[in-house]
Order: C-alpha cells, then structure tokens, then sequence
C-alpha cells in the first residue's frame, strides 16, 4: 500500500501528505449526541472543519459521546489544529441548541501519525467498528464513512451542496463559508453523503481493492489493543512548566480556583481525569497539585480510595 501519498488539498494546492488518526475521546457522563440532527450535524462539521484546516478526510465514526476520524494531513501541527477544530464547532453547535455550557471541556482530542501499513489499516479497520458501541452492526450505521468504502450503487436523491440556496445551506450545513467548490452531496434526509468527501482511493487502495480483505480486517480486529494504542497511550510528555498551566486551565474551567486555593476534594477529582487525557507521571502530578505520591496513585483510581467526608461509603467520589 502507499502510506504517505500526494494529495490537492482544500486549498488547490498539491502535497504530500501523511494518515492520522484524530479521537476526540472521553465524554463518559453526558451524550454528545441526542438525535438524529446532532449526529447529521456532527458529520457535516467533520468536513467543514477539514475543508477550513485544509485536510482530507480518509473515513470517520461519530458515536453518541465520542467520534474517530482518519485524516490525510501535511502536519502533525495541521493535524492537531482540525482536531480542535472539530471540538470547538460542535461545542458550539451543542451550546447553542441546549444552552448547556462546557459539554466537551473533558473530551481530550489527539492526532496520532499512522507510522506504518499495519498501524494504517487497522485504523482504518478500528474506526468504523466503534459503531457497535451504539449497539449497530458496521454495515447498517448510518454515522460513518463505512457506506462510502466500495460503494457499488449510488446514493439515491442525491442533490449537490454548490446548488443549495444561502438559506438551504444554512439550514442544512450550519455554516456560512464558501463551499462554492465542493463536491459534496445530500441525501434525500439532508445528510452528507460519505463518498462525496471521503478519500475513498486512499482507503480502498490501503486494503489491496479488496472489499473481503477490508471485511476481514474489521472482523479480526482486537479493540482493545487499537483503543490502547490510537487512544490511550500515544500521548507527548509535557514539561512541568506546561503541565501546570493545563492543570491552572482545567482547575479554573471546572472549580473557578487557582491550584494553591483547591481543597483536596477537588484535587482527587481532577486526577482520574489527568491521568486519562495527558501523558504524565506520578511525580509530575504530584508536583503540580502539591499532594503526596501515595495519595496520586490512589487518586488516579477513586474507587481505591477512601478519605472521610469526601468519599462515600462505597468509596466512589461522589462529586463525580
């Protein structure tokens, strides 16, 4: 297979480019889709936001609280940036429809370079297996670019998004930016179609043209491994310095609170969360929160921990 292929990006400009795989993950308390509109609308952000950050979308998966995304980028930077893109429009999307401020400030986003064939085509595989986490088989998911892969029959009611009015196009795109040169298309629902802006070739060509051997490859995928390798563990180490000021960031976002002014309560509610999204250490999180080592490494598993008059009784952080 070609892994690093040359591409015309958004901007008209041929270059080479590199696959990544971009998981907004860790949404576990609230749902990040509620019907069928924020599902059709997250989608169409997938694609606004790659056509604005000038990256290709290879195959994506949008679940009902976390979304995986296979992107075609120059950069591990550019990559990074349509990852926060991505989390930042549909904040706003969300905030919007339910007044409900804060929804993704603990989804953690990250773009991991795909650094070889087999890292590739298990993404690939990976990415729209997360549709039987809504309790879908692969093949009927209507949230992801499973359909556009090898696609033999065309779409029906298709109608080009260049030929949507302003107010249609606000209506069904929830953008005002030019998309005067798009190929994209709606189906008769008013959703994107994936094989109108997914990279169909890179996938197909990832997987010899060979729909059995991308069929297999999905059925023989362990997911945990992959959720450990694209989600959980490939995380940069950051300097001290940088890490407090992310944990200055998060304890003012959640708490309203400087580090030095938080109680201990609310330090043991931040651990789990840390440790989860940021590649850190024992040490490093005791530093920055100025706790006690043993303390940190009870806190990163709360039901472990039992501290009177902030734990319940059956040692679960009730603040949780």
């Amino acid at each position: 297979m070609q892994r690093i292929v040359t591409r015309v990006l958004p901007d008209g400009v041929q270059r080479t480019v590199y696959p990544f795989h971009v998981s907004l993950e860790g949404l576990e308390s609230a749902v990040l889709c509620r019907d069928h509109e924020d599902y059709s609308t997250f989608v169409k952000q997938i694609a606004i936001c790659a056509l604005r950050k000038n990256v290709l979308i290879i195959i994506y998966a949008v679940v009902s609280n976390h979304a995986h995304i296979a992107i075609l980028s120059c950069s591990q930077k550019e990559a990074d940036n349509y990852a926060l893109e991505v989390k930042r429009v549909y904040a706003q999307w969300f905030r919007h429809k339910y007044a409900e401020e804060g929804i993704l400030r603990r989804t953690d986003t990250k773009a991991i370079y795909l650094d070889s064939d087999w890292y590739v085509r298990n993404a690939l595989a990976y990415i729209p297996r997360n549709s039987m986490d809504n309790g879908v088989s692969v093949n009927e998911y209507l949230w992801s670019g499973y359909r556009a892969m090898f696609r033999q029959i065309p779409e029906h009611g298709e109608k080009a998004v260049t030929l949507l009015t302003k107010r249609e196009k606000g209506a069904l795109m929830h953008t005002g930016i030019n998309l005067s040169t798009v190929s994209w298309t709606l189906d008769q629902n008013g959703d994107l179609i994936p094989g109108s802006f997914c990279d169909t070739a890179y996938l197909e060509q990832a997987f010899n043209h060979d729909p059995a051997f991308w069929m297999k490859t999905i059925g023989s995928l362990n997911t945990a491994e992959m959720k450990e390798k694209l989600v959980d563990a490939p995380r940069h180490m950051i300097p001290d310095s940088d890490f407090y000021l992310i944990v200055a960031d998060v304890a003012n976002r959640w708490f309203g609170l400087r580090i030095a002014d938080l109680p201990l309560e609310k330090k043991l509610r931040l651990l789990p969360y840390l440790w989860r999204t940021r590649k850190t250490t024992v040490n490093q999180l005791a530093r920055v929160l100025q706790l006690e080592r043993n303390t940190v490494q009870k806190g990163i598993h709360p039901g472990k921990i039992s501290v009177p008059g902030i734990l319940g009784s059956d040692n679960t952080d009730s603040g949780q």
